[in-house]
Parts: structure tokens; C-alpha cells; sequence
């Protein structure tokens, strides 16, 4: 059992809060808690987004909740490095690499090898995703920022939190827009057929991507994204809905299928980009935000990988 007491001066969710303060306990995990009233405020049960005014005795009792100890092992995995200083790391994660351990997956994640770059890294999440601030699908390319010290996690987690921190993703998407630039403004659910994909459904959790057309091809576009919120699967699931999904991502309808009912030297052609790919079009190109020592607006940037330059390539000499 856990007791605590609230400071008298604080305005914060209940599970974020929580999350700050028991940090061997994943945000998720204790979400999970609450809603299976593990957690007492002053006696009674809250949701996970009830507000903290301040002096609460919070009592938590996670018995059957309790994480089974996740033992992350450093692994020399490469690392691209942006930039590092005393209070953040910036990389250019590749694609197909995990982030932190999960359902399924014990190791070979950005988070072991980090572990073996440096122990400099954040505990707030606990030992299973030390440093995680926030994340990237496997297959998703780019740049993240990785703290150092909690106190850099915390001054990070704030500003994604309140939407301040500005993310600019490319990607390659089947079709051409009707629009070049605009808004998709359609919140997202997970689906229950499926409990690893999400899709639109007014009653989703709100969700919003910027977008403008960098380059379109014949059958293909480069888009630029601006997510303004961080749902998972964001941009993915709405370029989806917008009949343009990412070209490659086989969950959402943009893998082989699209290059059918062409003429056979057009699938042809399009199928060896998808060969070239081997996982979906999307890549993190910069992060823009306040460093967490300076208060000084920093942004990083992390160049188009090689799988990206390719298609380009191939792009511009078939439709040039």
C-alpha cells in the first residue's frame, strides 16, 4: 500500500501526477489502476483525469496491478546522435526499431540501447522506458528527444503535454490531394476488431494534423505533416481517411493493393517502391521546442533516410 499526501500548492491530473511520483509504474499502468479503484482520494474513487486542488491523502493499493520487474539489458544497438548536452539527447531513430520493451518484445529496443550509451537517463517512466519522453512507431523514421534528468523530463513532458512542442513529419502518400495544404481535424478511437489499430470516430479522442503538398507525382505525393496533437497512429489513421494513405503502411491500406488496376508496367514500377521502402513512408523530419535548462526555443532536424532519398529518386526519373 501506498500513502501520499497532495502539496498544498498543485493543480495537476491525478494520473500524471501519480505518474511523476511512482516511477517503476507506467502512465498506462496507472490509468489501469484508477479505473479498478486501486486509488482512494480522500476516501472516494476518481477518474484519471480528475484534478488535484491540493492536501488530498491519496492511498494506493496495487496488489494484482503490480508490474512484473522488466530487467532492460544495455545493447549495443547504433545510434544516430543529433545533438547531446548535460540535459537532453537528440537522435535520428532508424526504422524498424522498437522503442522500449512492450507485449512481445524483451529487448533489441531504442530504450537498451540507450541503456548502453549512457546511464544518464531520465526514471520517470520507471525502468522500463528510462529517458522516454515520447515515442515514435517502430517503422517511423526520425528525430526524438531522449531526457537525461528528470528534471528535463519533466519540463519536456509539460510542453507536449500543452501542445507547445512543433513536429514536422514527411511522407510519401498514395494519390493526389484535392487540396494542397489545409487541416484534418477527426478524432480517433481504437478500433475493437483490432486492438492495435485506431481509425476516425466522433467519439474518439480529439485529433489534429496539419498537412501541405511538398511534391506530387502521378500516383504519389510528398506531404509534410504537422500533427498538433499526439494520438497514436495520427497521421497514419488520417491520411487513411483522407483516401491518401502513407504508401507502405499495410495497416491502414497502403501497401500492395494500391498498385493494382494500373496498366502492368505502371504496378510494376510502383511495386519496386514499395520494395525499396519495406516499411511505411513516414518520417519525424524535425522537433522544435524549449530547452529545459535555457527556456531557449531549440529545433532538430534529422535528414531523409536512404530508403526515402531512393524512392525520391526513382520518383523523379519514372514521373519526373
Amino acid at each position: 500500500m501506498v500513502n501520499l499526501t497532495v502539496p498544498s500548492s498543485i493543480d495537476m491530473r491525478l494520473d500524471k501526477y501519480l505518474s511523476e511520483q511512482l516511477v517503476d509504474y507506467s502512465r498506462s499502468q496507472i490509468q489501469a489502476m484508477i479505473q479498478d479503484g486501486k486509488v482512494m482520494i480522500d476516501g472516494r474513487k476518481e477518474k484519471s483525469s480528475y484534478r488535484l486542488q491540493g492536501s488530498e491523502a491519496i492511498v494506493l493499493n496495487p496488489t494484482q496491478s503490480q508490474p512484473s520487474p522488466v530487467l532492460n539489458e544495455p545493447q549495443d544497438i547504433p545510434l544516430s546522435i543529433v545533438y547531446e548536452d548535460d540535459a537532453i539527447l537528440v537522435i535520428n531513430k532508424q526504422p524498424g526499431l522498437v522503442v522500449h520493451p512492450g507485449t512481445g518484445v524483451k529487448d533489441n529496443t531504442l530504450v537498451n540501447g540507450l541503456m548502453f550509451y549512457t546511464s544518464a537517463l531520465s526514471e520517470i517512466n520507471g525502468s522500463t522506458r528510462p529517458g522516454i519522453v515520447h515515442r515514435l512507431d517502430q517503422d517511423t523514421s526520425g528525430v526524438m528527444v531522449i531526457a537525461k534528468t528528470n528534471r528535463a523530463h519533466r519540463k519536456i513532458a509539460e510542453q507536449f503535454e500543452n501542445k507547445l512542442v512543433k513536429k514536422t513529419y514527411i511522407g510519401l502518400t498514395w494519390g493526389i490531394w484535392t487540396e494542397n495544404e489545409g487541416l484534418i481535424d477527426e478524432p480517433i478511437k481504437r478500433k475493437r476488431s483490432d486492438p492495435t489499430s485506431f481509425t476516425v470516430d466522433e467519439t474518439g479522442r480529439k485529433a489534429t494534423t496539419g498537412y501541405k503538398i511538398e511534391r506530387a507525382w502521378r500516383y504519389i505525393s510528398n506531404v509534410r505533416f504537422y500533427p498538433k496533437t499526439g494520438r497514436t497512429h495520427q497521421i497514419r489513421v488520417h491520411a487513411a481517411h483522407m483516401g491518401h494513405p502513407i504508401v507502405a503502411d499495410q495497416k491502414y491500406g497502403g501497401g500492395e493493393n494500391r498498385t493494382k488496376g494500373f496498366l502492368h508496367e505502371v504496378t510494376r514500377e510502383l511495386q519496386q517502391v514499395l520494395t525499396i521502402l519495406e516499411r511505411h513512408a513516414l518520417h519525424a523530419m524535425s522537433l522544435e521546442f524549449m530547452h529545459p535548462e535555457t527556456a531557449k526555443t531549440v529545433s532538430f532536424q534529422a535528414p531523409l533516410p536512404e530508403d526515402f532519398n531512393d524512392t525520391i529518386n526513382l520518383l523523379n526519373e519514372k514521373y519526373g
